[in-house]
Protein backbone atom coordinates (compact mmCIF):
# COMPACT_ATOMS: atom_id res chain seq x y z
CA UNK A 1 0.00 0.00 0.00
CA UNK A 2 3.10 2.39 0.30
CA UNK A 3 3.14 4.67 -2.57
CA UNK A 4 7.28 5.14 -2.21
CA UNK A 5 9.99 3.27 -3.97
CA UNK A 6 12.67 2.94 -1.56
CA UNK A 7 14.19 5.64 -3.24
CA UNK A 8 11.35 7.80 -2.99
CA UNK A 9 11.36 6.50 1.19
CA UNK A 10 14.97 7.52 1.56
CA UNK A 11 14.19 11.13 0.41
CA UNK A 12 11.44 11.40 2.72
CA UNK A 13 13.15 10.52 5.47
CA UNK A 14 16.11 13.17 3.93
CA UNK A 15 13.52 15.99 3.77
CA UNK A 16 12.31 15.20 7.36
CA UNK A 17 16.49 14.76 8.67
CA UNK A 18 16.97 18.59 6.99
CA UNK A 19 13.58 19.82 9.05
CA UNK A 20 15.05 18.89 12.35
CA UNK A 21 19.05 19.58 11.63
CA UNK A 22 17.40 23.09 10.12
CA UNK A 23 15.80 23.38 13.61
CA UNK A 24 18.31 22.45 15.87
CA UNK A 25 20.86 24.52 14.30
CA UNK A 26 19.03 27.41 12.45
CA UNK A 27 19.86 27.09 8.85
CA UNK A 28 17.34 27.74 6.87
CA UNK A 29 18.51 26.76 3.91
CA UNK A 30 18.37 22.94 4.95
CA UNK A 31 14.28 23.98 5.76
CA UNK A 32 13.91 25.09 1.93
CA UNK A 33 15.81 21.71 0.98
CA UNK A 34 13.30 19.71 3.14
CA UNK A 35 10.39 21.36 1.38
CA UNK A 36 11.68 21.32 -2.42
CA UNK A 37 12.38 16.94 -1.69
CA UNK A 38 8.72 16.51 -0.20
CA UNK A 39 7.67 18.87 -3.17
CA UNK A 40 9.83 16.62 -5.62
CA UNK A 41 8.58 13.36 -3.68
CA UNK A 42 4.63 14.57 -3.97
CA UNK A 43 4.86 15.90 -7.90
CA UNK A 44 5.98 11.91 -8.23
CA UNK A 45 3.05 10.45 -6.28
CA UNK A 46 0.42 12.78 -8.29
CA UNK A 47 1.97 12.17 -11.51
CA UNK A 48 1.08 8.34 -11.28
CA UNK A 49 -2.49 9.08 -10.44
CA UNK A 50 -3.29 12.34 -12.52
CA UNK A 51 -5.53 12.24 -15.56
CA UNK A 52 -7.47 8.53 -15.06
CA UNK A 53 -6.59 6.03 -17.42
CA UNK A 54 -8.87 4.07 -19.30
CA UNK A 55 -7.40 0.13 -19.96
CA UNK A 56 -8.99 -3.02 -21.56
CA UNK A 57 -7.28 -6.04 -21.71
CA UNK A 58 -8.33 -9.02 -23.70
CA UNK A 59 -6.33 -12.18 -24.07
CA UNK A 60 -6.44 -15.24 -27.38
CA UNK A 61 -4.95 -18.08 -27.33
CA UNK A 62 -3.00 -20.47 -30.11
CA UNK A 63 -4.75 -23.14 -30.01
CA UNK A 64 -7.65 -21.43 -28.46
CA UNK A 65 -7.72 -24.92 -26.80
CA UNK A 66 -5.50 -25.92 -24.39
CA UNK A 67 -4.67 -29.83 -23.76
CA UNK A 68 -2.98 -31.47 -20.64
CA UNK A 69 1.17 -31.57 -21.63
CA UNK A 70 0.77 -29.09 -24.82
CA UNK A 71 1.92 -25.83 -24.87
CA UNK A 72 -0.02 -22.45 -26.49
CA UNK A 73 0.70 -19.42 -27.15
CA UNK A 74 -1.27 -16.24 -25.25
CA UNK A 75 -1.40 -13.08 -26.47
CA UNK A 76 -2.36 -10.03 -24.17
CA UNK A 77 -3.35 -6.21 -25.36
CA UNK A 78 -3.38 -3.96 -23.03
CA UNK A 79 -5.56 -0.67 -24.18
CA UNK A 80 -3.92 2.34 -22.52
CA UNK A 81 -5.10 5.97 -22.77
CA UNK A 82 -2.79 8.43 -20.55
CA UNK A 83 -2.76 11.84 -19.74
CA UNK A 84 0.76 12.14 -19.16
CA UNK A 85 4.07 10.08 -19.91
CA UNK A 86 4.52 6.65 -18.13
CA UNK A 87 7.86 5.23 -16.96
CA UNK A 88 8.80 1.81 -18.15
CA UNK A 89 7.20 -0.97 -15.80
CA UNK A 90 6.34 -4.14 -15.12
CA UNK A 91 3.63 -6.45 -15.94
CA UNK A 92 2.64 -10.21 -14.11
CA UNK A 93 -0.31 -12.39 -15.65
CA UNK A 94 -1.98 -14.47 -12.90
CA UNK A 95 -2.24 -18.56 -13.47
CA UNK A 96 -4.18 -20.97 -11.58
CA UNK A 97 -2.74 -24.31 -10.93
CA UNK A 98 -4.01 -26.07 -13.93
CA UNK A 99 -1.45 -23.75 -16.15
CA UNK A 100 2.06 -23.68 -15.89
CA UNK A 101 4.05 -20.64 -17.65
CA UNK A 102 6.11 -17.42 -17.38
CA UNK A 103 3.47 -15.06 -17.74
CA UNK A 104 5.68 -11.77 -16.50
CA UNK A 105 8.08 -9.18 -18.44
CA UNK A 106 8.51 -5.90 -18.63
CA UNK A 107 6.14 -3.42 -19.30
CA UNK A 108 7.29 -0.35 -22.10
CA UNK A 109 7.00 3.52 -21.37
CA UNK A 110 4.47 4.67 -22.75
CA UNK A 111 3.40 8.54 -24.17
CA UNK A 112 1.25 11.13 -23.40
CA UNK A 113 -1.93 10.26 -24.96
CA UNK A 114 -2.98 13.82 -25.34
CA UNK A 115 -0.48 14.13 -28.55
CA UNK A 116 -2.53 12.32 -30.81
CA UNK A 117 -1.22 9.27 -32.62
CA UNK A 118 -3.20 6.51 -32.30
CA UNK A 119 -7.14 6.41 -32.25
CA UNK A 120 -8.29 8.43 -29.23
CA UNK A 121 -4.91 9.29 -28.09
CA UNK A 122 -5.29 5.15 -26.94
CA UNK A 123 -1.92 3.30 -26.97
CA UNK A 124 -1.94 -0.76 -27.53
CA UNK A 125 0.76 -2.64 -26.11
CA UNK A 126 0.42 -6.36 -26.90
CA UNK A 127 2.41 -8.88 -24.41
CA UNK A 128 2.99 -12.74 -24.66
CA UNK A 129 4.18 -15.60 -23.39
CA UNK A 130 3.45 -19.52 -23.40
CA UNK A 131 1.56 -21.59 -21.07
CA UNK A 132 1.13 -25.54 -20.58
CA UNK A 133 -1.82 -27.29 -20.06
CA UNK A 134 -0.91 -29.22 -16.23
CA UNK A 135 -4.49 -30.18 -15.33
CA UNK A 136 -7.45 -30.94 -17.33
CA UNK A 137 -10.87 -27.83 -16.94
CA UNK A 138 -11.43 -24.93 -17.34
CA UNK A 139 -9.32 -22.34 -15.59
CA UNK A 140 -8.87 -18.52 -16.03
CA UNK A 141 -6.40 -16.55 -16.16
CA UNK A 142 -5.49 -13.18 -14.82
CA UNK A 143 -5.89 -10.66 -13.56
CA UNK A 144 -3.32 -8.66 -15.14
CA UNK A 145 -0.73 -6.90 -13.30
CA UNK A 146 1.28 -3.74 -13.94
CA UNK A 147 3.76 -2.03 -12.08
CA UNK A 148 5.02 1.31 -13.02
CA UNK A 149 7.05 4.10 -11.35
CA UNK A 150 7.24 8.04 -11.79
CA UNK A 151 10.03 9.07 -14.50
CA UNK A 152 12.55 9.49 -11.17
CA UNK A 153 11.79 6.68 -9.62
CA UNK A 154 10.38 8.38 -6.50
CA UNK A 155 6.71 6.61 -6.17
CA UNK A 156 5.24 3.38 -7.71
CA UNK A 157 1.85 2.38 -8.60
CA UNK A 158 0.43 -1.16 -8.85
CA UNK A 159 -3.06 -1.36 -11.46
CA UNK A 160 -4.83 -4.58 -11.02
CA UNK A 161 -6.79 -5.10 -14.58
CA UNK A 162 -10.10 -7.27 -13.21
CA UNK A 163 -10.71 -8.77 -16.89
CA UNK A 164 -10.10 -12.62 -16.74
CA UNK A 165 -9.98 -15.13 -19.84
CA UNK A 166 -11.40 -18.93 -19.14
CA UNK A 167 -9.82 -21.14 -20.80
CA UNK A 168 -10.53 -24.49 -21.54
CA UNK A 169 -7.71 -27.57 -20.85
CA UNK A 170 -8.52 -30.45 -22.85
CA UNK A 171 -7.67 -34.27 -21.86
CA UNK A 172 -4.36 -35.20 -23.66
CA UNK A 173 -4.51 -37.55 -27.00
CA UNK A 174 -1.77 -39.79 -27.34
CA UNK A 175 -0.85 -40.85 -30.78
CA UNK A 176 -2.04 -45.08 -30.74
CA UNK A 177 -0.88 -47.71 -33.36
CA UNK A 178 -3.74 -48.07 -36.10
CA UNK A 179 -6.00 -50.89 -36.60
CA UNK A 180 -5.14 -51.41 -40.18
CA UNK A 181 -3.62 -55.00 -39.93
CA UNK A 182 -6.98 -55.84 -37.98
CA UNK A 183 -9.44 -54.19 -40.27
CA UNK A 184 -10.43 -57.41 -42.19
CA UNK A 185 -11.22 -59.31 -38.95
CA UNK A 186 -12.62 -56.42 -36.94
CA UNK A 187 -14.92 -55.16 -39.70
CA UNK A 188 -13.26 -51.85 -40.37
CA UNK A 189 -13.68 -50.36 -43.97
CA UNK A 190 -10.17 -48.57 -45.00
CA UNK A 191 -10.02 -46.49 -47.72
CA UNK A 192 -7.41 -46.03 -50.22
CA UNK A 193 -7.66 -42.20 -49.86
CA UNK A 194 -8.03 -40.71 -46.58
CA UNK A 195 -10.81 -37.62 -47.22
CA UNK A 196 -12.91 -41.28 -48.12
CA UNK A 197 -12.79 -42.81 -44.54
CA UNK A 198 -16.15 -43.34 -43.00
CA UNK A 199 -18.15 -42.26 -45.45
CA UNK A 200 -18.63 -45.55 -47.86
CA UNK A 201 -16.93 -46.08 -50.85
CA UNK A 202 -18.81 -46.99 -54.45
CA UNK A 203 -18.87 -50.82 -55.16
CA UNK A 204 -19.54 -52.02 -59.24
CA UNK A 205 -20.88 -54.91 -59.04
CA UNK A 206 -23.00 -56.38 -61.61
CA UNK A 207 -26.30 -57.53 -62.30
CA UNK A 208 -28.70 -59.16 -65.09
CA UNK A 209 -30.20 -56.28 -67.39
CA UNK A 210 -33.88 -55.66 -66.76
CA UNK A 211 -35.90 -53.32 -69.08
CA UNK A 212 -35.75 -49.58 -69.36
CA UNK A 213 -31.81 -49.79 -68.20
CA UNK A 214 -29.51 -47.73 -69.66
CA UNK A 215 -27.19 -49.49 -72.05
CA UNK A 216 -24.55 -47.10 -71.01
CA UNK A 217 -24.42 -49.55 -67.47
CA UNK A 218 -23.75 -52.75 -69.48
CA UNK A 219 -21.07 -54.27 -68.05
CA UNK A 220 -19.44 -55.80 -71.36
CA UNK A 221 -16.67 -58.12 -68.81
CA UNK A 222 -19.65 -59.61 -67.02
CA UNK A 223 -21.83 -60.08 -69.93
CA UNK A 224 -19.12 -62.07 -71.92
CA UNK A 225 -18.45 -63.90 -68.47
CA UNK A 226 -21.99 -64.92 -67.71
CA UNK A 227 -23.12 -64.96 -71.16
CA UNK A 228 -26.09 -62.60 -70.46
CA UNK A 229 -26.76 -59.26 -70.68
CA UNK A 230 -25.76 -57.39 -67.30
CA UNK A 231 -25.48 -54.24 -66.34
CA UNK A 232 -23.17 -52.18 -63.64
CA UNK A 233 -24.92 -51.12 -60.11
CA UNK A 234 -23.64 -49.24 -57.55
CA UNK A 235 -23.68 -50.28 -54.16
CA UNK A 236 -22.90 -48.44 -51.50
CA UNK A 237 -20.81 -50.27 -48.45
CA UNK A 238 -22.18 -49.31 -44.81
CA UNK A 239 -20.06 -47.37 -42.38
CA UNK A 240 -18.20 -49.72 -39.50
CA UNK A 241 -18.93 -48.56 -36.31
CA UNK A 242 -16.98 -48.86 -33.01
CA UNK A 243 -17.79 -47.87 -29.29
CA UNK A 244 -15.85 -46.41 -26.25
CA UNK A 245 -16.83 -47.10 -22.97
CA UNK A 246 -15.40 -45.47 -20.06
CA UNK A 247 -16.45 -46.46 -16.50
CA UNK A 248 -16.80 -43.45 -14.31
CA UNK A 249 -18.01 -45.39 -11.41
CA UNK A 250 -15.95 -43.46 -8.21
CA UNK A 251 -15.13 -46.77 -6.62
CA UNK A 252 -13.07 -47.67 -9.21
CA UNK A 253 -11.15 -44.29 -9.08
CA UNK A 254 -11.09 -42.58 -6.23
CA UNK A 255 -12.86 -40.01 -4.61
CA UNK A 256 -10.99 -37.10 -5.82
CA UNK A 257 -12.29 -38.06 -9.28
CA UNK A 258 -15.46 -37.02 -8.08
CA UNK A 259 -14.42 -33.62 -7.37
CA UNK A 260 -13.42 -32.09 -10.06
CA UNK A 261 -11.59 -32.30 -13.43
CA UNK A 262 -7.46 -33.39 -12.84
CA UNK A 263 -7.75 -34.41 -9.22
CA UNK A 264 -7.62 -37.78 -9.71
CA UNK A 265 -4.29 -39.26 -11.71
CA UNK A 266 -5.76 -42.16 -12.40
CA UNK A 267 -9.01 -41.50 -13.69
CA UNK A 268 -7.21 -38.64 -15.60
CA UNK A 269 -4.85 -41.75 -17.49
CA UNK A 270 -8.29 -43.47 -18.02
CA UNK A 271 -10.24 -40.21 -19.75
CA UNK A 272 -6.79 -39.39 -21.86
CA UNK A 273 -7.17 -43.76 -22.78
CA UNK A 274 -10.85 -42.94 -24.44
CA UNK A 275 -10.29 -39.95 -26.08
CA UNK A 276 -7.08 -41.32 -27.28
CA UNK A 277 -8.99 -44.30 -28.62
CA UNK A 278 -11.86 -42.27 -29.93
CA UNK A 279 -9.17 -40.42 -31.98
CA UNK A 280 -7.47 -43.36 -33.45
CA UNK A 281 -10.72 -45.56 -34.38
CA UNK A 282 -11.99 -42.35 -36.14
CA UNK A 283 -8.81 -41.71 -38.06
CA UNK A 284 -9.33 -45.31 -39.02
CA UNK A 285 -12.59 -44.79 -40.49
CA UNK A 286 -15.06 -46.10 -37.81
CA UNK A 287 -18.24 -44.26 -37.25
CA UNK A 288 -17.33 -44.05 -32.99
CA UNK A 289 -20.02 -44.00 -30.18
CA UNK A 290 -18.85 -42.86 -26.76
CA UNK A 291 -20.45 -43.94 -23.55
CA UNK A 292 -20.66 -44.75 -20.33
CA UNK A 293 -20.85 -47.94 -18.30
CA UNK A 294 -24.55 -46.95 -17.87
CA UNK A 295 -25.16 -45.96 -21.41
CA UNK A 296 -25.25 -42.05 -20.75
CA UNK A 297 -23.95 -40.73 -24.20
CA UNK A 298 -20.79 -39.08 -23.32
CA UNK A 299 -20.51 -37.67 -27.00
CA UNK A 300 -22.49 -36.91 -30.40
CA UNK A 301 -21.55 -39.72 -32.60
CA UNK A 302 -18.53 -39.29 -34.72
CA UNK A 303 -18.50 -40.42 -38.27
CA UNK A 304 -15.07 -41.76 -39.92
CA UNK A 305 -12.81 -39.47 -40.85
CA UNK A 306 -14.27 -36.38 -38.52
CA UNK A 307 -11.37 -35.05 -36.66
CA UNK A 308 -13.18 -31.77 -36.73
CA UNK A 309 -15.72 -33.70 -34.40
CA UNK A 310 -12.57 -35.22 -32.28
CA UNK A 311 -11.38 -31.76 -31.23
CA UNK A 312 -15.41 -30.90 -30.57
CA UNK A 313 -15.56 -34.11 -28.10
CA UNK A 314 -12.45 -33.24 -26.44
CA UNK A 315 -13.70 -29.72 -25.36
CA UNK A 316 -16.51 -31.93 -23.60
CA UNK A 317 -14.35 -34.41 -21.98
CA UNK A 318 -12.48 -31.42 -19.97
CA UNK A 319 -15.07 -31.27 -17.86
CA UNK A 320 -15.96 -35.27 -17.02
CA UNK A 321 -15.43 -36.40 -13.81
CA UNK A 322 -16.78 -39.17 -12.31
CA UNK A 323 -20.33 -40.34 -10.32
CA UNK A 324 -21.16 -42.24 -7.07
CA UNK A 325 -22.86 -45.62 -9.03
CA UNK A 326 -21.48 -48.20 -10.44
CA UNK A 327 -22.70 -49.57 -13.54
CA UNK A 328 -20.42 -51.91 -15.02
CA UNK A 329 -21.67 -54.91 -14.17
CA UNK A 330 -24.86 -54.55 -15.97
CA UNK A 331 -22.65 -53.40 -19.32
CA UNK A 332 -23.34 -56.54 -21.03
CA UNK A 333 -27.16 -55.31 -21.27
CA UNK A 334 -26.01 -52.20 -23.66
CA UNK A 335 -25.06 -54.96 -26.06
CA UNK A 336 -27.48 -57.40 -25.71
CA UNK A 337 -28.72 -58.55 -29.42
CA UNK A 338 -25.90 -56.31 -31.07
CA UNK A 339 -22.97 -57.16 -33.31
CA UNK A 340 -20.67 -54.79 -34.15
CA UNK A 341 -17.60 -53.77 -34.34
CA UNK A 342 -14.31 -52.48 -32.00
CA UNK A 343 -15.58 -52.30 -28.53
CA UNK A 344 -13.20 -50.10 -26.21
CA UNK A 345 -13.61 -50.40 -22.89
CA UNK A 346 -11.50 -48.73 -19.99
CA UNK A 347 -12.01 -48.79 -16.30
CA UNK A 348 -10.07 -48.24 -13.24
CA UNK A 349 -10.14 -50.91 -10.60
CA UNK A 350 -10.92 -54.36 -12.16
CA UNK A 351 -11.19 -57.42 -9.73
CA UNK A 352 -11.95 -61.32 -10.78
CA UNK A 353 -15.12 -60.64 -10.32
CA UNK A 354 -15.63 -57.58 -12.94
CA UNK A 355 -13.56 -59.40 -15.40
CA UNK A 356 -16.22 -62.20 -15.38
CA UNK A 357 -19.34 -59.64 -15.37
CA UNK A 358 -17.80 -58.07 -18.56
CA UNK A 359 -16.86 -61.48 -20.18
CA UNK A 360 -20.27 -61.73 -22.51
CA UNK A 361 -19.96 -57.96 -23.79
CA UNK A 362 -16.51 -59.67 -25.98
CA UNK A 363 -19.03 -61.77 -27.91
CA UNK A 364 -20.66 -59.18 -29.38
CA UNK A 365 -17.63 -57.58 -31.01
CA UNK A 366 -15.49 -58.20 -33.45
CA UNK A 367 -12.47 -56.47 -31.42
CA UNK A 368 -12.80 -56.38 -28.18
CA UNK A 369 -10.34 -54.39 -26.11
CA UNK A 370 -10.55 -54.32 -22.29
CA UNK A 371 -8.06 -51.59 -20.51
CA UNK A 372 -7.75 -51.33 -16.86
CA UNK A 373 -6.01 -48.82 -14.73
CA UNK A 374 -5.68 -51.03 -11.58
CA UNK A 375 -6.10 -55.02 -12.01
CA UNK A 376 -6.45 -56.81 -9.42
CA UNK A 377 -5.14 -60.52 -9.01
CA UNK A 378 -6.07 -62.64 -12.02
CA UNK A 379 -8.61 -60.15 -13.69
CA UNK A 380 -6.68 -59.85 -17.06
CA UNK A 381 -6.12 -63.62 -17.16
CA UNK A 382 -9.76 -64.12 -16.94
CA UNK A 383 -10.74 -61.32 -18.92
CA UNK A 384 -8.57 -62.67 -21.19
CA UNK A 385 -10.20 -66.00 -21.12
CA UNK A 386 -13.56 -64.46 -22.56
CA UNK A 387 -11.60 -63.10 -25.17
CA UNK A 388 -11.01 -59.75 -24.48
CA UNK A 389 -8.12 -58.17 -25.50
CA UNK A 390 -6.43 -56.71 -22.71
CA UNK A 391 -4.05 -54.24 -21.37
CA UNK A 392 -2.77 -52.62 -18.58
CA UNK A 393 -2.84 -48.33 -18.47
CA UNK A 394 -2.16 -45.69 -15.63
CA UNK A 395 0.06 -42.28 -15.23
CA UNK A 396 3.19 -44.45 -15.60
CA UNK A 397 2.94 -46.17 -18.34
CA UNK A 398 2.94 -45.92 -21.68
CA UNK A 399 -0.75 -46.15 -23.45
CA UNK A 400 0.93 -46.37 -26.84
CA UNK A 401 2.81 -49.04 -25.63
CA UNK A 402 -0.17 -51.14 -24.04
CA UNK A 403 -2.44 -50.31 -26.86
CA UNK A 404 -0.25 -51.77 -29.09
CA UNK A 405 -0.02 -55.00 -27.17
CA UNK A 406 -3.76 -55.30 -25.98
CA UNK A 407 -4.90 -55.54 -30.25
CA UNK A 408 -1.94 -57.67 -30.78
CA UNK A 409 -2.86 -59.80 -28.34
CA UNK A 410 -5.75 -62.97 -27.72
CA UNK A 411 -8.56 -63.80 -30.51
CA UNK A 412 -10.10 -61.85 -33.36
CA UNK A 413 -14.08 -62.60 -33.12
CA UNK A 414 -15.34 -62.86 -36.79
CA UNK A 415 -18.98 -63.23 -36.91
CA UNK A 416 -20.36 -65.67 -39.23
Amino acid sequence: MWPLTARGTGAVVLAIAGFIVANEAGLVELMYYGILLLAVVAASVASLYVGRRTDVVTRSLVPDVASVGSESKVSVRVEVRTALPTAPGTWRDALPQGLRGKAEGPFPALGSGLRGGERGGVRSILLAYTLTGARRGVHSIGPLTVRTSDPFGLAGRTVVFGQRTPVTVAPAVVDLPPLIDYAGATGGLLHTTTDQLGQGADNLVARPYASGDSMRRIHWRATAHRDELMVRQEEQESTPEATVVLDRAALRWSADALRAPGADAGFEAGVSACVSAVARLVHDGYAVEVLDSEGTVLADRIDGGDMTAVDAMLVQFATVTAHRDDALPRLPRLFAGVSTGPVVVIVGRLDPADAVAVGPVSHHSTLPLLLAAAPIGEALDIAADHGWHVASIGPDRDLGVAWGNAIGRGVHHVFG
